[in-house]
């Protein structure tokens, strides 16, 4: 995989060169605000660079928001970062920036969504894209775990690049895979619901990991497999088949829980203090998905997660996070400064560590 970051060592020169540079945009923006930046600041080290070395800068995105649908609203936001933006819906016009409008701005072009081609990875819409520029660069780490055109069919027409963020996200979640002595004993901490897609993450992590804590929906499957009564709590559509892990001691679930109506909606003060105790004997920890019922606002149990994973870090134990739900209570904490990495990826990230490889790699693999 060939990194932007050493694009002069190929020998290219990137001034007045053509950039196609595919972002993740997809923020969440209410009443024409942009409600969370963090996928956007991470966004500009990849811009910056390109800027300094005069490239001209394409960026294509998507935007899936109940609320918006244009990323016009990103493109303005843009302009607040002191970046000169300008915002287009016709693709082709795209052809007439060029260095005559000066690389000091760039240009972002309207939702790939709205394009049926994007989504079912349509090798003509990606030619189409492709024709944009002379290089493309994947900065969108957290929709790559997708076959979409401008994600992994584009890559067969143009010489492909990672960007710096996309980087730092392979650097960062890979080294769960082998932490060395020192980083040991290692803590994995996955909570959410949809056991479905989290089965084979655990099964990986349980020869990997010191242990594995379960929290969220994720704790009520195993719950009910052990005959536990958990009411009308929620669990997997399609029960889970535990039998491999169920009796492993390394699987640790809630030993409490907030209870509403006999539905179990959050963790309790003993299950954070056993978090906490467990943390503080780690050296490494990698935490994916809310505790509780997030979106309903049993949110306690893992607003309390985030504080003790900060305390921890700056007592120097490695902490890599990540998740919308996760990113979001960061967010509100605001302690995005204070873990060691924290993942732009949601769905992409869990992909990445149970797989190790996602679509949108293999496509730069073997990309031009």
């Amino acid at each position: 995989m060939k990194l932007l970051r050493n694009i002069e060592k190929d020998g290219i020169n990137l001034k007045n060169l053509r950039v196609l540079l595919r972002l993740d945009l997809n923020v969440p923006i209410q009443d024409n605000k942009i409600v969370d930046d963090f996928r956007i600041r991470k966004s500009l080290a990849s811009i910056n660079f390109l800027r300094e070395k005069g490239a001209i800068i394409i960026i294509i995105s998507h935007i899936e928001s109940k609320y918006n649908t244009t990323l016009k609203p990103i493109a303005e936001y843009f302009n607040t970062l002191g970046i000169d933006c300008i915002f287009e819906k016709n693709y082709k016009k795209a052809l007439d920036f060029s260095d005559e409008n000066s690389t000091d701005k760039i240009i972002m072009l309207e939702n790939l969504r709205m394009h049926e081609g994007e989504e079912e990875n349509d090798k003509k819409f990606a030619k189409e894209l492709a024709s944009l520029a002379d290089i493309y660069v994947n900065d969108a780490f957290p929709v790559s775990h997708r076959e979409h055109a401008s994600i992994c069919a584009i890559t067969e027409f143009i010489p492909s690049y990672a960007g710096f963020q996309f980087e730092e996200e392979i650097k960062h979640l890979s080294s769960a895979f082998k932490p060395s002595d020192t980083e040991r004993p290692f803590v994995f901490i996955l909570g959410g619901a949809k056991f479905d897609t989290k089965l084979p993450l655990v099964e990986k992590f349980i020869s990997i990991a010191d242990m594995v804590f379960i929290g969220g929906a994720l704790a009520h499957d195993f719950y009910k497999a052990q005959g536990i009564d958990i009411g009308r709590s929620l669990t997997s559509d399609t029960p889970p088949d535990l039998s491999k892990i169920i009796n492993n001691k390394k699987i640790i679930l809630p030993i409490d829980n907030v209870k509403v109506d006999n539905v179990i909606m959050d963790i309790g003060l003993q299950t954070v203090d056993l978090l906490q105790k467990e943390i503080n004997k780690a050296k490494y920890i990698l935490w994916n998905g809310p505790m509780g019922a997030y979106e309903t606002g049993y949110n306690a149990g893992t607003l309390k997660l985030a504080e003790i994973l900060s305390d921890a870090t700056k007592k120097g134990i490695k902490t890599i996070v990540g998740g919308g739900d996760t990113l979001a209570t960061i967010t509100e904490l605001k302690l995005e400064d204070s873990f060691t990495f924290i993942s732009t990826g949601g769905g992409a990230m869990l992909d990445y560590l149970a797989k190790g490889t996602l679509p949108g790699i293999e496509a730069l693999e073997r990309g031009l």
